[in-house]
Protein backbone atom coordinates (compact mmCIF):
# COMPACT_ATOMS: atom_id res chain seq x y z
CA UNK A 1 0.00 0.00 0.00
CA UNK A 2 1.65 3.38 -1.27
CA UNK A 3 1.72 6.81 1.25
CA UNK A 4 0.02 9.37 0.26
CA UNK A 5 3.48 11.07 -0.38
CA UNK A 6 4.20 8.04 -2.84
CA UNK A 7 0.89 8.31 -4.45
CA UNK A 8 1.56 11.94 -5.29
CA UNK A 9 5.14 11.84 -6.30
CA UNK A 10 3.51 8.97 -8.30
CA UNK A 11 1.06 11.36 -9.93
CA UNK A 12 3.52 13.76 -10.49
CA UNK A 13 6.09 11.58 -12.33
CA UNK A 14 3.00 10.25 -14.45
CA UNK A 15 2.15 13.78 -14.94
CA UNK A 16 5.83 14.60 -16.02
CA UNK A 17 6.02 11.40 -18.45
CA UNK A 18 2.64 12.61 -20.39
CA UNK A 19 3.81 16.03 -20.63
CA UNK A 20 7.69 15.46 -21.83
CA UNK A 21 6.39 12.30 -24.20
CA UNK A 22 8.09 9.38 -22.00
CA UNK A 23 7.43 5.77 -22.07
CA UNK A 24 5.71 5.00 -18.83
CA UNK A 25 7.36 1.86 -17.90
CA UNK A 26 6.34 0.08 -14.77
CA UNK A 27 10.00 -0.10 -14.09
CA UNK A 28 9.96 3.62 -13.35
CA UNK A 29 7.40 3.25 -10.83
CA UNK A 30 9.06 0.58 -9.02
CA UNK A 31 12.67 2.74 -8.77
CA UNK A 32 10.45 6.01 -7.94
CA UNK A 33 8.30 3.64 -4.80
CA UNK A 34 12.05 2.33 -3.80
CA UNK A 35 13.30 5.51 -3.13
CA UNK A 36 10.07 6.62 -1.30
CA UNK A 37 10.61 3.78 0.80
CA UNK A 38 14.30 5.56 1.70
CA UNK A 39 15.61 7.21 4.69
CA UNK A 40 18.52 9.79 4.00
CA UNK A 41 20.86 9.69 0.97
CA UNK A 42 21.80 7.26 -1.28
CA UNK A 43 23.82 6.55 -4.35
CA UNK A 44 23.07 5.72 -7.96
CA UNK A 45 24.63 2.44 -7.05
CA UNK A 46 23.20 1.51 -3.67
CA UNK A 47 19.49 1.96 -5.38
CA UNK A 48 20.85 -0.41 -7.87
CA UNK A 49 21.58 -2.75 -5.13
CA UNK A 50 18.45 -2.32 -3.39
CA UNK A 51 16.03 -3.21 -6.26
CA UNK A 52 18.18 -5.88 -7.46
CA UNK A 53 18.08 -7.47 -3.57
CA UNK A 54 14.04 -6.63 -3.79
CA UNK A 55 13.73 -9.30 -7.25
CA UNK A 56 12.94 -6.16 -9.37
CA UNK A 57 14.41 -6.85 -13.02
CA UNK A 58 15.77 -3.53 -13.66
CA UNK A 59 18.95 -3.03 -15.52
CA UNK A 60 21.89 -0.23 -14.06
CA UNK A 61 21.25 1.77 -17.07
CA UNK A 62 17.57 1.92 -16.23
CA UNK A 63 18.47 2.96 -12.52
CA UNK A 64 20.90 5.82 -13.90
CA UNK A 65 18.07 7.06 -16.54
CA UNK A 66 15.50 7.00 -13.61
CA UNK A 67 17.42 9.07 -11.73
CA UNK A 68 17.86 12.11 -14.24
CA UNK A 69 14.23 11.86 -15.03
CA UNK A 70 13.06 12.12 -11.07
CA UNK A 71 15.68 14.83 -11.08
CA UNK A 72 13.90 16.80 -13.82
CA UNK A 73 10.60 16.54 -12.31
CA UNK A 74 12.13 17.49 -9.00
CA UNK A 75 10.92 14.57 -6.63
CA UNK A 76 14.40 13.66 -6.12
CA UNK A 77 17.53 15.84 -5.27
CA UNK A 78 21.03 15.59 -6.53
CA UNK A 79 24.10 16.62 -4.67
CA UNK A 80 27.86 16.46 -5.19
CA UNK A 81 28.92 17.25 -2.00
CA UNK A 82 31.94 18.72 -2.96
CA UNK A 83 33.05 15.26 -4.88
CA UNK A 84 32.10 13.66 -8.54
CA UNK A 85 30.34 10.84 -6.44
CA UNK A 86 26.48 12.22 -6.64
CA UNK A 87 24.51 11.11 -3.50
CA UNK A 88 20.16 11.56 -3.75
CA UNK A 89 17.45 12.19 -1.11
CA UNK A 90 13.68 12.17 -2.35
CA UNK A 91 12.28 15.82 -2.75
CA UNK A 92 8.73 15.76 -2.88
CA UNK A 93 7.34 16.12 1.03
CA UNK A 94 10.61 16.42 2.56
CA UNK A 95 11.16 19.76 4.59
CA UNK A 96 13.55 21.74 3.44
CA UNK A 97 17.27 21.68 5.10
CA UNK A 98 20.69 22.08 4.76
CA UNK A 99 23.57 19.77 5.22
CA UNK A 100 26.95 20.06 6.97
CA UNK A 101 29.67 17.41 5.39
CA UNK A 102 32.72 16.19 7.30
CA UNK A 103 35.51 16.42 5.34
CA UNK A 104 37.15 13.67 7.81
CA UNK A 105 34.99 11.43 7.93
CA UNK A 106 32.06 11.93 4.91
CA UNK A 107 29.27 12.17 7.28
CA UNK A 108 26.47 14.09 6.31
CA UNK A 109 24.44 16.43 9.07
CA UNK A 110 21.26 17.66 8.18
CA UNK A 111 19.98 20.82 9.79
CA UNK A 112 16.89 23.26 8.90
CA UNK A 113 17.47 26.98 10.28
CA UNK A 114 14.73 29.50 10.22
CA UNK A 115 16.74 32.20 9.74
CA UNK A 116 17.72 31.13 6.28
CA UNK A 117 13.69 31.15 5.11
CA UNK A 118 14.23 35.01 6.41
CA UNK A 119 16.90 35.57 3.91
CA UNK A 120 15.55 34.03 1.28
CA UNK A 121 12.46 36.06 1.98
CA UNK A 122 14.79 39.13 2.00
CA UNK A 123 16.48 37.82 -1.31
CA UNK A 124 13.72 37.39 -3.26
CA UNK A 125 12.24 40.43 -2.72
CA UNK A 126 15.10 42.70 -3.21
CA UNK A 127 15.41 41.04 -6.84
CA UNK A 128 12.18 40.59 -7.53
CA UNK A 129 12.28 36.65 -7.78
CA UNK A 130 9.83 33.94 -6.37
CA UNK A 131 12.79 31.21 -4.86
CA UNK A 132 11.84 28.00 -5.74
CA UNK A 133 14.49 26.32 -3.77
CA UNK A 134 17.98 26.66 -1.84
CA UNK A 135 20.87 24.60 -1.19
CA UNK A 136 23.38 25.20 1.69
CA UNK A 137 26.18 23.22 2.54
CA UNK A 138 28.96 23.72 4.90
CA UNK A 139 31.77 21.33 5.23
CA UNK A 140 33.79 21.30 8.06
CA UNK A 141 36.46 19.10 10.00
CA UNK A 142 35.33 16.30 12.46
CA UNK A 143 36.26 16.68 16.21
CA UNK A 144 35.18 13.31 17.20
CA UNK A 145 38.37 11.46 18.45
CA UNK A 146 36.76 8.14 18.66
CA UNK A 147 35.25 8.49 15.25
CA UNK A 148 34.31 5.22 13.17
CA UNK A 149 34.77 6.79 9.43
CA UNK A 150 37.68 9.18 10.57
CA UNK A 151 40.39 8.52 7.53
CA UNK A 152 43.58 7.49 9.41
Amino acid sequence: MLSKIQQEAKEVLTNYIEKNQLRKTPERFSILEMIYDTEGHFDAEQLYINIKNKSINVSRATVYNTLDVLVACELVTKHQFGSNHAVYEKAYGSRQHDHLICMECGEVFEFCDPRLHQIKQTAAELFDQKVRNHALTLYGNCQKEKCPNKKK
